[in-house]
């Protein structure tokens, strides 16, 4: 922290240290936050020259997102105490707006991802995030930052993709789940006199003109959160949806300010018959379909639209709903010579437009109605849901498609009520193949991929320059792909729209069930309508009962003819194992019996399995018991042998001590004898040993007796040297004799 005011190469190195101790490390994180390391950050980056800056710039920014990533009370302190005025300053365009190296792209891309860290909050598991988050979004607003974004993001096209692309994202999350944002966005207006526009008209054109799929998907996210749980929002944006003639529905895109929003998407609903014009009506029913989302009023002012057709004296207006549909058959037929779907730019059409139409038919009859008001749309959607050339994700989302047809009819017009609709699908699809469309669904890699919440890429030092220099990832992408759809459909599919079909699913499910185990219409047999009436013939009595009798023949056989293909569906469902339960099918009642008996058979089945697994468990604990017990008898026996082993040995040590005791006295006299004979030994061995001290001393004796007689030859005086010589070996013999 102390290096980080050190001289330039000490601090960055300092700095690029940082960056990489505070990536997981809680505890460092805290310690740098308490020394006050927000204010330094900034001070570099101020003293960097911000966006234009190096990459120290980026370097102080990685430090600051690692500091703030999922952690709301880093985010109050910097809200608190720096505020985000120097963040927002940073997002400024200095100099020549119009240049973007490559590492002012890196540097706002990490700043754009510093604002989304703020924007979500904290963790997930924190309390206070949704707080937090709120109160982050409040506050970055009120400082302008809806702007910059909006000039990153909209106004300037020269910028690179990717850097447009994250400001529009910041936007949608800016505005999700916040009114006062919403208001504020709706409020922005771009450009200048005379050519100022509405800001969500600005995006809208992005939405219908951009050549990027990521620039299409970020800004279409854009209009998913402005509309979501926004009834108001929606019914304004509506309100501008009103026809316009065929010739000035097509304008020179130079002339495009001048419209209204609903007049810009109608323009991009009401294509042409060119293929780049489809991909156009593709984006255009994407955004439709928010406008409309769990909004009943806005579902009916749009079925009241009628588009002019292209060639007027020939065909009268068609609703704007029919004209979605020739769409979505139109995409299904634009095919390439070898029968392959072209990469092109319409081969993710279909499921856009089939996910408009689920989201439109549901919880409205009135759309149910107008849909099937035109008979070729039922028999296209039974084809497609049959069809082997359309993806799972299709073959399901029709198949849903005509689910809402039966679960939202109030319709009681032969051959558009829901007895009848089901019975085609019996038909034409047969139920089991039509269930089992469902299932394929929800395994594709689009459901499975939307169900999951993908984390954003952090940005580093590893992987700035490749995300600054990504163009669009979808074309890539499309050569190589592992999965059978396209995959901008796995990035417009979010994890909302994906439960919303999951519980249509099921309900279609019941009420299917439910049909079939009714008849399509009781007929009323009152007793007084049996009865000859005044002034009737006999013959026309007899004419009127045939015909009664007649009708209610053709009912019944319509019931066997139903509940037989149903039963055959069941048991090819049930396998060979269901045999005995075909026998018993005579009528709908036994439909619901049959089914309840497959979920039992299926719960038994689940149930045989978890016994199998709790079987192997129990035997291999038996096995395991079972060597334990022959390793503990081993021991028990080894025990068992060494006992008996000293059981002998203490037996045998009673016998001698018995034996020794029976043997009285015997024992001392030997000990004695032992004795005396050792005593006599050793008096002989002292009696040889004192002999040869004896002689020892006589020799030494003469010897002493000449040494005297020299001495005293030479005048010595013998007495006196030898005058103490015996008292000095006296205590050495006593201590011997002791």
């Amino acid at each position: 922290m102390d290096m980080l005011m050190d001289r330039e190469v000490i601090r960055n190195e300092a700095l690029l240290l940082l960056t990489y101790l505070t990536r997981d490390a809680e505890e460092i994180q805290k310690i740098l936050v308490f020394e006050g390391v927000f204010e330094k950050i900034f001070s570099i980056i101020k003293e960097e020259g911000g966006s234009e800056g190096g990459v120290v710039v980026q370097d102080c920014l990685e430090l600051l997102n690692n500091l703030i990533r999922n952690n709301a009370s880093h985010q109050v302190l910097l809200r608190e105490t720096m505020g985000f005025d120097p963040l927002i300053s940073i997002l400024k365009l200095k100099g020549s707006t119009y240049k973007f190296t490559q590492q002012k792209t890196i540097n706002l891309l990490s700043v754009l991802e510093t604002i989304n860290l703020l924007l979500n909050g904290g963790q997930e598991a924190d309390p206070g995030k949704d707080s937090n988050s709120l109160t982050n979004k409040t506050v970055l607003v009120q400082k302008k930052i809806l702007d910059h974004l909006l000039l990153l993001g909209v106004e300037s096209q020269w910028a690179p993709v990717a850097v447009r692309c994250v400001s529009l994202r910041c936007i949608g999350d800016l505005v999700v789940s916040h009114p006062n944002n919403r208001d504020a966005l709706a409020s922005k207006v771009l450009g200048e006199d005379p050519q100022v526009e509405p800001a969500l008209n600005s995006v809208l054109r992005v939405i219908l003109r951009t050549a990027s799929m990521q620039e299409f998907v970020a800004a279409d996210y854009i209009f998913k959160s402005f509309c979501e749980k926004n009834p108001d929002g929606q019914t304004m944006l509506a309100s501008t949806l009103i026809p316009q003639p065929h010739s000035i529905n097509h304008t020179p895109h130079d002339e495009e300010t001048n419209m209204s929003f609903g007049s810009m998407l109608l323009q991009g609903l009401t294509w042409s018959e060119s293929e780049g014009d489809l991909e156009t009506c593709c984006r255009a029913a994407s955004v439709l379909s928010h406008l409309l989302k769990d909004n009943i009023q806005c579902k009916e002012r749009v079925l009241q639209l009628n588009l002019e057709a292209p060639m007027p004296p020939l065909r009268g207006p068609e609703p704007l709903m029919h004209r979605v549909v020739k769409y979505l058959a139109l995409a299904s037929s634009m095919k390439s010579k070898d029968g392959k779907t072209s990469s092109s730019g319409y081969q993710h059409a279909q499921p856009i437009i089939l996910k408009l139409l689920v989201i439109w038919l549901a919880d409205c009859p009135s759309a149910v109605q107008c849909f099937l008001e035109s008979h070729p749309h039922l028999t296209y959607l039974l084809e497609l849901v049959s069809n082997p050339t359309a993806t799972a994700c299709i073959r399901g989302l029709a198949a849903v498609l005509l689910g809402e047809s039966v679960i939202y009819n109030k319709t009681s017009d032969s051959g558009k009520d829901p007895f009848s609709i089901v019975d085609a699908i019996g038909q034409k699809v047969g139920l089991t193949s039509y269930f089992l469309k469902f299932d394929e669904m929800q395994k594709s890699s689009v459901f499975n991929t939307a169900k999951l919440a993908m984390p954003r890429k952090s940005l580093t030092r590893s992987n700035a320059a490749s995300m600054a220099e990504i163009e669009d990832v979808d074309e890539k992408e499309t050569t190589n792909q592992k999965s059978e759809d396209h995959p901008l459909i796995e990035l417009m599919f979010d994890s909302q729209f994906v439960s919303f079909v999951k519980g249509l699913e099921v309900n279609i499910r019941e009420q299917i069930v439910e049909i079939y185990s009714h008849p399509k219409s009781q007929v009323a047999v009152v007793p007084a309508e049996l009865e000859q009436t005044s002034g009737e013939s006999d013959g026309e009595y007899m004419k009127r009962l045939k015909m009664f009798v007649e009708k209610q023949c053709r009912e019944i056989q319509d019931l066997l003819s139903r509940n037989a293909s149903l039963a055959e569906d069941l048991v090819k469902t049930g396998g060979s194992g269901s045999s005995q339960i075909e026998n018993r099918v005579s009528g709908g009642s036994e439909r619901v019996q049959l089914e309840s008996l497959r979920r039992e058979l299926q719960e038994a089945s689940q149930r045989v399995e978890i016994l199998k697994v709790e079987k192997a468990k129990i035997e291999s604990e038996a096995s395991n018991y079972r060597n334990l017990a022959v390793k503990t008898e081993s021991d028990l026996k080894s025990l068992s042998d060494a006992y008996n082993s000293l059981e002998q040995v203490n037996f045998q040590l009673e016998r001698e001590v018995k034996s020794l005791k029976s043997g009285g006295a015997t024992p001392d006299l030997d000990i004695e004898a032992i004795k005396a004979e050792a005593r006599e030994e050793a008096q002989k061995e002292s009696e040889v040993e004192l002999n040869d001290l004896l002689v020892c001393l006589g020799q030494e004796q003469s010897k002493v007796e000449k040494l005297s007689t020299r001495l005293m030859e030479l005048g010595e005086d013998v007495d006196r040297l030898l005058e103490g010589i015996g008292d000095e070996t006296l205590p050495e013999d006593d201590e011997e004799e002791d």
